[in-house]
């Protein structure tokens, strides 16, 4: 693939209560170009938009379809410290969120843990000891 992942979009079934979580909660900033149909976010490298679920189902042409269980995808956000994991799984708790698991040490040699935001996705918090991070603040992984 020659050209990077630009946007993640993700289909909430409340805007306006998943763009309070990603900005009071977790202290994002919501984008100018942000409308009441559509909420971004600037992150190095990428955007995350929010979205009416059903609407983006539409779009994709799948049918929209709700559940608990793992939906084949995660997102993460990876930290320079273990202490910065465990800041930000604290920062997500106290916003609402739902630990799915604390962090702990990992066969992989990082420290990790997920919760889920007000729809149910799957955040990884990490550090891991191969994580380097660009000027830029993109994370660039050592062996």
């Amino acid at each position: 693939m020659t050209t990077p992942i630009s946007i993640v979009t993700l289909g909430v079934e409340n805007l306006e209560r998943s763009r309070a979580f990603y900005e009071q909660g977790l202290g994002w900033s919501a984008t100018p170009d942000s409308s009441d149909e559509i909420v971004f976010f600037d992150l190095p490298g990428a955007k995350l938009a929010l979205y009416a679920y059903d609407d983006l189902a539409e779009e994709t042409g799948l049918p929209s379809t709700r559940g608990l269980g793992f939906g084949g995808i995660t997102l993460a956000q990876n930290y320079r410290t273990k202490a910065e994991v465990d800041q930000m799984m604290e920062t997500a708790r106290a916003a609402g969120a739902l630990i799915l698991t604390p962090p702990v040490d990992r066969h992989w040699g990082g420290y990790s843990g997920y919760f889920a935001d007000p729809d149910g996705y799957p955040w990884e918090i990490a550090w891991g000891p191969s994580f380097v991070y660009n000027d830029d603040g993109t994370l660039r992984l050592t062996e």
